[in-house]
Order: C-alpha cells, then sequence, then structure tokens
C-alpha cells in the first residue's frame, strides 16, 4: 500500500478514522495490506465468508450471478468502501460475489480473528457492528434509489400511474 504501517492504513480508513485506538491495535494484528489487479475475483455468492476488504483504491464490483445472464454488476465499491460484511451473519456465507474493476490496494481482515475479538471485547463488538450496520443502511438506501430510479413512471402523463392523474 504504502509506508504506512497497517495501524495508520486503519486510523486514516473512513470506516475507522474515529475508531478508538485500542480497538484499532486489536483490528491491525489481524489485517494485512493486498494488491489485487483488475479482473481478480474477490469471492463469489455461496463461498465462506471469511475476510473483509477496507479499501485503499481502486474499485471493486459487486455481482449478483443471473440465471442465463451471468454476474451482473449490482454496485461498485471504491477508495474508502468496505466490501464484505456477510462475515458478521451466520451462516457466513457471501451472498454476493466481488471483482475487481480497477487495481485495488485494501486492508484484508480475517473475519474469524475478528468475530473472536468481539465476542472477546463487547465494547468493541458495539462499535464495529454499529459501523458495519451503517454500511449496510447506506447500501439499503442505495439499492431502494436504484429501484425507484428503474421502474419510476415514465414523464409522459399517458404513462402515469393512474391513481395520481386528476379527475377530468
Amino acid at each position: 500500500m504504502s509506508s504506512l504501517t497497517v495501524f495508520e492504513h486503519l486510523a486514516t480508513h473512513p470506516l475507522l478514522s474515529d475508531f478508538p485506538a485500542r480497538h484499532l491495535h486489536r483490528l491491525a494484528r489481524h489485517a494485512t495490506p493486498a494488491w489485487r489487479p483488475v479482473g481478480r475475483r474477490l469471492f463469489r455468492a455461496g463461498g465462506p465468508a471469511d475476510r473483509f476488504w477496507l479499501i485503499g483504491s481502486g474499485d471493486v464490483a459487486l455481482d449478483f450471478h443471473v440465471a442465463g445472464r451471468g454476474d451482473v454488476v449490482i454496485e461498485h465499491i471504491s477508495a474508502g468502501g468496505v466490501v464484505g460484511w456477510s462475515w458478521l451473519l451466520p451462516p457466513y456465507r457471501w451472498t454476493l460475489g466481488a471483482v475487481v474493476a480497477q487495481d485495488c490496494r485494501a486492508l484484508v481482515v480475517d473475519a474469524q480473528a475478528v468475530r473472536t475479538l468481539i465476542d472477546e471485547d463487547p465494547a468493541l463488538g458495539r462499535e464495529l457492528t454499529g459501523r458495519f450496520l451503517a454500511v449496510m443502511a447506506e447500501r439499503l438506501q442505495a439499492a431502494r434509489r436504484r429501484l425507484v430510479e428503474l421502474y419510476a413512471y415514465p414523464l409522459d402523463p399517458a404513462m402515469q400511474d393512474p391513481t395520481t392523474r386528476s379527475a377530468e
């Protein structure tokens, strides 16, 4: 990544920038800097969710397999983003796939080790889980916006929802 230590990378990542230093030190023991080239698959849906990525640079495409269409990209995660939260909930299996869309530098964090930290330190667990819930909520809202854009009624008055038209 750069000459920064793993701790410093964690401390400057948007997910953890104000995370207590005592927790960052514990997380740093389970994070590894990584570089992945364009086209490298990080995981496939259904595989074991045994890590997560804190993206430093580049872009990762999240995809969903659609019968007859293959892997369809549904979202891009860029610098400052987080890839992976399926590691938080049993059965610890990916619900989506992920492939590098632009050369990527990241911290790869061992999920089993982090689950152990969460079990051992409830304060760390609450803090980290809350941050991942915020990421999940933001992604849910983004998905809702995309659905509205996809299914919104066209501007042509003849094509509008009949329940919103005024009586003639």
